[in-house]
């Protein structure tokens, strides 16, 4: 029974297991959303988000933490330079998960995960569209009646206050 047990080995060895995780955080950090086994990328949270937290102070302590796990300086200099400068505000959760469904070949189910200060879809907030034009005859006759209406009612109002 698995009681207890937060790991999700993979089915790997320990030392593949952890190359493994490496090689995708990597790649996580250099294209900034990967796609992969949905196992995969919730192993890959789990062992990424920490690595990121490290990244927002930017000492040789964390440097070298991150590159005991990390191993590829290209990924640290990503790291601890554009990527650091985006999620410093973020208190947490610098990934997301987006299930994508079964692999054509072994059924697998997919996943993308990407880090989220860098989605130009979710992360900014979208303008409003214009007023869309009606192309109707008489529409311009009914907008006058309208504001018409709405000033009559006004009118008579201020006239009560007066005699009042």
């Amino acid at each position: 029974m698995r009681h207890r047990v937060k790991l999700n080995h993979l089915g790997r060895t320990a030392a593949h297991r952890k190359s493994l995780l490496s090689n995708l955080a990597c790649e996580l950090i250099s294209h900034k959303r990967i796609t992969t086994t949905l196992a995969k990328a919730k192993s890959l949270r789990v062992y990424v988000e920490p690595l990121l937290t490290r990244a927002k102070t930017d000492n040789t302590h964390n440097r070298r933490i991150v590159f005991s796990y990390l191993q590829d300086k290209e990924a640290i200099k990503e790291l601890f330079g554009a990527i650091s400068e985006k999620i410093a505000s973020r208190p947490g959760g610098y990934t997301r998960i987006i299930k994508l469904g079964k692999r054509m070949g072994d059924n697998a189910e997919t996943a993308l995960i990407e880090l989220v200060d860098f989605n130009e879809i979710y992360g900014k907030t979208t303008e409003k569209a214009p007023a869309k034009r009606t192309r109707r005859a008489g529409g311009a006759k009914k907008k006058a009646a309208e504001a018409g209406d709405e000033q009559a009612p006004a009118a008579e109002g201020k006239s009560e206050r007066k005699s009042s």
